[in-house]
């Protein structure tokens, strides 16, 4: 049934569809208008405008081909509907003699044999664009949960990252400024030092000139005692 199905349509790739284009089908009078789910598949947070890329164009996928007619297939209605017709349409269309309206027209007066009304065809037909868009409500769910775990979480690791990388940068600034108050600290003390150490040699010189004029006199005085006082 499901391979049945998947025959009804024609699913091409777009560069196959350029060069062999199928006569075009109309959709159903009032058949609903598939629903977007752009926003419900939307991530909240978009990504840094440095790691935005531009987004490769689609194409036709045979796992989605199969997951969409396989829900088709699995509600598929009992009786005549426009899966049926649809199948009238097809065979006629492979004929390729056969203008359009002529087409729709004579698979529905083959669906009339078998009960079919046009109101019963169209709504139908509606019933598979519900169920396609509810498959696309769930893969927009589905989209939207890979999102957050493969670049949500990769979005906010980076954010950490920078500003952790922000942080350490203002830590580094703080540090630096301590290094320079610091060396400024460490000239100052050498100076300090310098002026210090010269200060303390010039009171140790001057003490001992004034220490040696002290002593030499007394020793004059005591080899003169010694030599005058016999």
């Amino acid at each position: 049934m499901f391979d049945k199905i998947k025959s009804l349509f024609i699913i091409e790739e777009e560069d196959a569809t350029k060069s062999k284009k199928s006569p075009p089908v109309a959709s159903p009078k009032n058949a609903p208008t598939p629903k977007s789910k752009a926003t419900k598949s939307t991530p909240s947070n978009n990504p840094p405008q440095s790691q935005q890329t531009t987004a490769p164009k689609g194409k036709v996928n045979e796992k989605f081909v199969n997951i969409l007619f396989g829900a088709m297939e699995k509600n598929n209605l009992d009786g005549f509907d426009y899966m049926e017709y649809k199948q009238s349409l097809r065979s006629l269309q492979k004929m390729g003699n056969m203008d359009e309206p002529t087409m729709y027209k004579s698979a529905f007066a083959m669906a009339q044999t078998m009960g079919a009304t046009a109101d019963q065809l169209i709504n139908t037909a509606g019933h598979y664009v519900k169920i396609l868009q509810q498959e696309q409500g769930k893969f927009g769910e589905a989209l939207a949960n890979q999102r957050t775990k493969q670049i949500g979480g990769k979005e906010q690791a980076i954010k950490n990252a920078e500003a952790g990388i922000a942080q350490k940068k203002k830590q580094i600034e703080q540090l630096q400024k301590e290094i320079e108050a610091t060396q400024k600290q460490v000239e100052a003390a050498k100076q300090e030092i310098s002026g210090a150490r010269t200060k303390v040699e010039t009171t140790r010189q001057n003490f001992e000139v004034t220490y040696n004029k002290i002593v030499s006199q007394i020793m004059a005085d005591v080899e003169n005692m010694k030599k005058y006082l016999k």
